[in-house]
């Protein structure tokens, strides 16, 4: 599938949100950061879904099953699913909804997720399509 105008626009929000989660955290925001940083990575994560399915999952679950089920199929698309998880789990759920933004992982996570958007572009223009 050609990567169409609409994915390029997720992938381009997700940059979006990752550039604003940098910024937060260096102004001192974690929590906010962490919560940008995670919402980059679902945005990212989105396009490739659609790239590779050609649909839009939309919710946080639906876009657990497709990127799993994705995984299951393709070794590259495997790679991806550690940093969505803990991504999920440290970034949205720890710090950002229960505030425990002490761990080393959270600043780790905030500066990966540059390169996990990047890996998921050049797995978008990679794929094969629906």
């Amino acid at each position: 599938m050609a990567i169409t105008r609409e994915i390029r626009d997720i992938f381009a929000d997700a940059r979006q949100l990752e550039r604003s989660a940098l910024e937060r955290f260096e102004a001192g925001g974690i929590r906010d950061a962490a919560e940008r940083a995670w919402c980059a990575t679902k945005r990212a994560t989105d396009a490739l879904i659609m790239a590779r399915t050609g649909d839009e999952p939309g919710t946080t679950a639906r876009t657990s099953d497709e990127l799993d089920a994705l995984a299951r199929r393709d070794h590259a698309v495997r790679s991806m699913k550690p940093h969505y998880y803990q991504s999920i789990y440290r970034l949205h759920g720890q710090c950002f909804c229960n505030d425990r933004c002490n761990s080393e992982e959270i600043p780790t996570l905030i500066n990966a997720t540059r390169d996990y958007i990047a890996a998921a572009e050049r797995l978008a223009e990679q794929s094969p399509g629906p």
